[in-house]
């Protein structure tokens, strides 16, 4: 895939680790970065909580089996034509849909295994 225009500029907004032990790793972050987890989803049994560092958000899944690398989910304005300008070459993790937060996304993964999401607000 060589360099081609983006349909808009890309704003990273979201950085998630991904780990094995999800209350475990809550610690650990809290201990290290020194404010509270926040965002547990889904509320009942969580896989998923962030943290609020600065302006993009920080972030720990746990996911069976631990995916390899880390995600990195980009803003942007038209997430649709960005999906038509990836999603058919891609390695697709996610495909477009309606998340139940209310925003649309889709996720590919990089060469390397590293997940990036393209997400519209």
């Amino acid at each position: 895939m060589g360099y081609c225009a983006p349909v808009d500029r890309p704003r990273l907004t979201h950085v998630r680790v991904n780990v094995r032990d999800l209350d475990a790793a809550i610690v650990w972050y809290e201990d290290l970065l020194g404010v509270p987890a926040k965002g547990h989803w889904p509320p009942e049994n969580p896989t998923y909580a962030h943290f609020d560092v600065g302006a993009a958000q920080f972030a720990v899944g746990r996911y069976e089996p631990v995916p390899a690398g880390a995600r990195f989910n980009f803003e942007v304005d038209d997430v649709d034509a960005w999906w038509a300008r990836l999603g058919p070459s891609a390695d697709v993790v996610e495909p477009l849909f309606d998340t139940p937060y209310g925003s649309r996304k889709f996720t590919i993964r990089d060469p390397d295994g590293n997940e990036l999401g393209f997400v519209q607000a």
